[in-house]
């Protein structure tokens, strides 16, 4: 019974990052491909060939469904145009793993003013995709 859960569990998880990069997906390629050298990739290899083979695949049905019908000058479609952005000013909840300390949090309304907090290590928030995800990206806090 406990092994169904925790593959339940995994499967449910990778199901959520599949979804997200349909969503996403030029968005997510163009990043991958503007990184530096030695920066971690954010896919796994697997999930950069799903990735890549999603784009192609919309792009084929795209030429071979609409864009063929299409006068010449309507044939190109950009498609980071097109596809929507990630909402990176979303909340999500976060646990820390490092203590940090002195994060500047934006102000929600134009009345409100900025402000700094810290992160106590093992504590749990609510907070702006944006004002932390250099920390998720060196590891210093886990998105739950």
């Amino acid at each position: 019974m406990e092994i169904e859960r925790i593959r339940y569990v995994l499967s449910s998880y990778l199901r959520c990052r599949l979804v997200k990069i349909e969503k996403f997906f030029p968005h997510i390629l163009e990043k991958e491909k503007s990184r530096a050298e030695g920066e971690p990739s954010v896919l796994s290899p697997e999930e950069f060939a799903f990735a890549k083979e999603y784009i192609a695949n919309t792009e084929t049905y795209l030429k071979n469904m609409a864009l063929k019908h299409m006068p010449p000058n309507l044939q190109k479609v950009d498609l980071l145009r097109l596809v929507p952005k990630p909402n990176l000013d979303s909340f999500v909840f976060l646990r820390v793993q490092e203590r940090q300390e002195n994060i500047l949090v934006e102000p929600e309304t134009d009345e409100q003013r900025e402000y700094v907090i810290d992160l106590e290590e093992g504590s749990q928030h609510l907070i702006r995709y944006k004002t932390i995800a250099p920390l998720v990206a060196s590891g210093a806090v886990q998105l739950i």
